[in-house]
């Protein structure tokens, strides 16, 4: 038997078609709504704690390799270039993305600062600006927003996209607990307090 030909070619074609249109719909909605959070994370109050998405479920994970090149703290992780990968296996690492004009990423930066001045001998804190791939500014943005307010820990940025896609980052600022073998042990969405830093890394500290 023919099979049964449409305006637009044969059953089996029109077919194929919707699904790719049904799929590609599909992604729009989950970037839209990616985007959406990512807004409202950078968008929401800066008094405490606001872990706005339960991200949980990479926990245990080893923690994706990305190259890094830093703005500053070069001499405390080893180089200009380096690779996430080779910073893991001696202290947790408190992973922190943030951008240079996302308001609740300043609102905790003075509190990451403290944190580190007390445990960078027992863990490392290493920010890492997003702001190219969220629209929440260049790498002049963050430099200019570490300067402004002293930050002094290790920073840099990345080339590499997929870091969004790859650790889950759905808002802004994000921080991954890692610890010292490299595995997930927590993550958070939207700023954080110097007491749940602490909360986190002490448990990373403990295992």
């Amino acid at each position: 038997m023919d099979t049964p030909v449409f305006s637009g070619g044969t059953l089996n074609q029109t077919l194929s078609k919707a699904r790719i249109i049904g799929a590609q719909r599909r992604y729009a909605l989950v970037l839209a709504m990616a985007v959406a959070l990512l807004l409202a994370a950078c968008g929401g109050g800066t008094n405490g704690d606001t872990q706005l998405i339960d991200q949980n479920e990479q926990n245990g994970d080893l923690a994706p390799d990305f190259l890094i090149s830093m703005f500053q703290g070069q001499d405390v992780v080893g180089g200009q270039d380096i690779n996430f990968h080779d910073l893991t296996g001696e202290k947790p690492i408190v992973l922190n993305f943030w951008a240079g004009l996302c308001p609740p990423c300043r609102a905790e930066m003075p509190d990451l600062q403290e944190f580190s001045n007390e445990y960078e001998d027992r863990a490392l804190l290493l920010g890492i600006d997003l702001g190219q791939f969220t629209g929440l500014g260049n790498l002049e943005d963050a430099q200019e927003l570490l300067n402004d307010l002293g930050v002094s820990y290790p920073a840099g940025y990345t080339e590499d996209d997929q870091v969004i896609r790859n650790y889950k980052v759905l808002g802004m600022p994000t921080t991954v607990f890692i610890n010292a073998d490299g595995t997930i042990h927590d993550k958070w969405t939207g700023a954080l307090t110097r007491s749940t830093l602490e909360e986190k890394t002490d448990e990373m500290l403990a295992r």
